[in-house]
């Protein structure tokens, strides 16, 4: 039986508002094991965005404990949460986030500057070896402007794939593209899932959802589970 890459216990996010204190997150329990295809599904102000938030450090909790890739992320300071954050977890944003004044590689290589993995010499090789698994390797040396959405979206991906982290986060990764290529794209999601990665997905998309093996629902600050036909799974 595979591990756990994440592990919630009793989390609970509360923010002070002008009201008084807002509960968005009301004791979520949750278990991802290593190689599982998560989608995170919910309303605006659910508390989706909160939730991937706790799993990727960018917040920490108010209570409870959070736990990924065997690290307690609750008490790491700022420098070592995003140092380990770069190391551990892959973002593919739905607008791409490219920096469009950096070619593709140079794109695709920053993270690696960033967290100083591989050697200064194995970092083009190492972006270069990406692009081509995403189709891109043709397209290296061109600024991202001069892309189609989906081959920025795949330049995306290698880019979360530079320092071959266990954990991917989509946040609506193909909300941005077409049904063609974001068809595509999926298709390449369950590639890197058969290659070991874990990937949890933030989609509005119900078609996309359906295509998910497990799915999560955030609605009030709580969690819930549905199977591909949209049932709740007790």
């Amino acid at each position: 039986m595979a591990e756990n890459l994440i592990t919630l216990d009793n989390v609970i996010k509360n923010f002070e508002g002008p009201a008084g204190t807002i509960n968005v997150l009301k004791g979520i329990d949750l278990r991802v094991s290593t190689g599982e295809f998560v989608g995170v599904c919910g309303p605006s102000g659910s508390g989706k965005s909160t939730l991937m938030n706790m799993i990727t450090g960018i917040d920490r909790p108010t209570d409870g404990t959070v736990t990924v890739a065997g690290q307690v992320l609750n008490n790491m300071s700022e420098n070592k949460l995003a140092r380990w954050r770069g190391k551990t977890i892959g973002v593919i944003f739905q607008f791409f986030q490219l920096l469009p004044t950096l070619t593709v590689l140079e794109n695709v290589m920053l993270p690696m500057d960033f967290c100083r993995v591989w050697t200064p010499r194995e970092r083009p090789e190492r972006a270069m070896f990406l692009l081509d698994q995403v189709g891109l390797a043709d397209q290296a040396h061109k600024l991202p402007s001069t892309l189609s959405g989906g081959q920025q979206q795949r330049a995306a991906i290698a880019r979360a794939l530079a320092n071959d982290p266990p954990l991917l986060v989509g946040d609506e990764p193909t909300g941005n593209l077409d049904s063609k290529t974001a068809d595509k794209v999926f298709q390449l999601f369950n590639e890197l899932i058969a290659g070991g990665k874990t990937f949890l997905m933030v989609t509005h998309d119900t078609s996309l959802a359906g295509r998910i093996p497990r799915v999560i629902n955030v609605l009030d600050g709580v969690l819930y589970e549905t199977d591909g036909a949209g049932a709740i799974v007790e």
